[in-house]
């Protein structure tokens, strides 16, 4: 007999809902299950933060410019997309990265990992911190672990185990680069639960790193340190794996579509999505991939408390500054990814990324491509976020910095800023409970599945690995 056809939504066409829309596709194929899928997105390009723009030769990303392939989720998708010959790794020769101490570029130790040293010699030699401060850092070989495991802040771990100045002056910059958030509130359990597990197995921060470092000389691998060799992207920039999955899934994108609501269908058996132009879309499946603030909106009629839940998980904003510079004009060597600033330095910027040194393709020969970043507070989101005058400030606050830490004194060929407002969920101490309760709630909504950066991951491969996980829930429970 052959079985009645479902129709699934998949509200939101960033990576999450891309990543959920093909998921279902292919898996509805193979299980055999007719499927119509609809992918609603309110703007005019599926993507999300990812977008790659060319000009004049360079390769310009406005969002994330790689993702890392210890998860393993993203290369997956590459390989399975028949594109995993587009990707590309960092160069090789420049593997390292600085930080800003009294306004100069200072190299990360090597061995240096995130807040501890994996290697002693390099460590000690550094500048970067007081001798006291390498004192203090030290002590982290004699305290003692912590009895419990509850969640702590990330800013609480450093400072127990390492110090302030070790996070003053390296973890808090680092994490703010990849967070671009307050690590003061930040849950050390649910974004770098290794530090947690390294305290509890072997005691030591540092004992752990020289351990791992041991190891990897063992096996001829390196796996201490920053690990840039793990960052991968393509050829012809992010673009190229939004593109492939949107022409997979030409037939199921509805561009300029804004969700409303949803409702539960009398039966319970099904969805109402109700779009903000009244159109009202019926559905067996629905995968909701939005940011958690947006998911809190359109579920406030349906189960108020799980809508509560959603919105006590914050976002901040922030935003990208691209410059283009011939090599002449960029009197630093370069010989590095990129730097990160302390918020002790007082600065507009988190950090910088050499774009052009990184990887290979991005600037014509004999140019330089910076992409700098701005944090929240330094723009000012909550003002007139989308004015020219803002664009404005936030180019010229960028540009200053960037001069004056790399000596250059002459104009960009161009400036590309790139507004981020809201797009980075913030997993606060208690954030994996409250997760579990959402979790737990959401399997009561039959048919609705909830994925996207705000649970179980930012990056590109854990929003893939959420797209995935949300599709295979709802055809398991046809």
């Amino acid at each position: 007999m052959e079985q009645e056809q479902k129709r699934a939504i998949v509200v939101g066409g960033g990576i999450t809902g891309l990543a959920a829309a093909y998921r279902l596709k292919r898996e509805a194929k193979k299980r055999e299950i007719p499927l119509d899928i609809t992918l609603l997105e309110a703007s005019n390009r599926v993507g999300g933060v990812i977008q790659t723009e060319h000009r004049d030769g360079f390769t310009i990303e406005h969002g994330p410019d790689a993702f890392i392939s210890t998860k393993p989720w993203a290369k997956a998708l590459c390989e399975e997309l028949g594109i995993d010959d587009k990707l590309i790794g960092t160069k090789p020769k420049v593997r390292r990265s600085f930080v800003i101490r009294e306004g100069k570029l200072v190299a990360v130790p090597e061995g240096f990992y995130m807040m501890a040293p994996g290697s002693i010699g390099p460590f000690l030699k550094s500048p970067i911190f007081s001798l006291r401060g390498k004192f203090r850092i030290a002590l982290d070989l004699f305290i003692k672990r912590r009895s419990d495991i509850d969640d702590e802040s990330v800013a609480g771990f450093v400072r127990r185990r390492l110090g302030t100045e070790a996070f003053d002056r390296m973890a808090q910059p680092m994490i703010g680069g990849i967070y671009t958030s307050d690590a003061e509130n930040l849950s050390l359990k649910s974004t770098f639960p290794r530090f947690l597990e390294m305290e509890q197995e072997h005691g030591s921060i540092i004992k752990a790193l020289l351990t791992q470092k041991r190891k990897a000389a063992e096996t001829s691998r390196d796996t201490s340190g920053p690990r840039y060799s793990l960052f991968l992207s393509f050829a012809d920039g992010m673009q190229t794996l939004v593109d492939t999955l949107a022409e997979n899934l030409f037939e199921c994108i509805r561009l300029g579509c804004s969700v409303s609501t949803i409702q539960e269908k009398e039966d319970a058996m099904g969805w109402r999505v109700c779009l903000d132009n009244e159109e009202v879309l019926e559905t067996d499946l629905l995968c909701i991939a939005l940011p958690a603030p947006q998911t809190s909106n359109i579920l406030s009629e349906v189960c108020p408390y799980l809508s509560e839940k959603l919105s006590n998980i914050p976002y901040t904003s922030s935003a990208t500054v691209n410059f283009a510079f011939p090599r002449e004009d960029v009197p630093h060597p370069l010989n590095g990814m990129g730097f990160v600033v302390p918020i002790k330095e007082q600065l507009n910027l988190i950090g910088c990324s050499f774009s052009s040194v990184k990887f290979e393709n991005r600037a014509p020969s004999n140019h330089v491509l910076l992409r700098a970043f701005v944090s929240e507070s330094a723009t000012n989101f909550k003002g007139a976020a989308n004015s020219d005058t803002k664009l404005e400030d936030i180019t010229s606050s960028a540009l200053i910095d960037v001069s004056n830490l790399l000596g250059i004194t002459n104009p960009p060929i161009f400036s590309i800023v790139s507004q981020h407002t809201q797009s980075m969920a913030q997993y606060q101490v208690g954030h994996e409970r409250l997760v579990g309760e959402i979790d737990d709630l959401a399997k009561g909504l039959h048919g609705l599945a909830l994925a996207g950066n705000a649970y179980h991951g930012i990056g590109i491969p854990d929003c893939i690995n959420s797209g995935d996980r949300a599709a295979i829930s709802l055809l398991n429970n046809i």
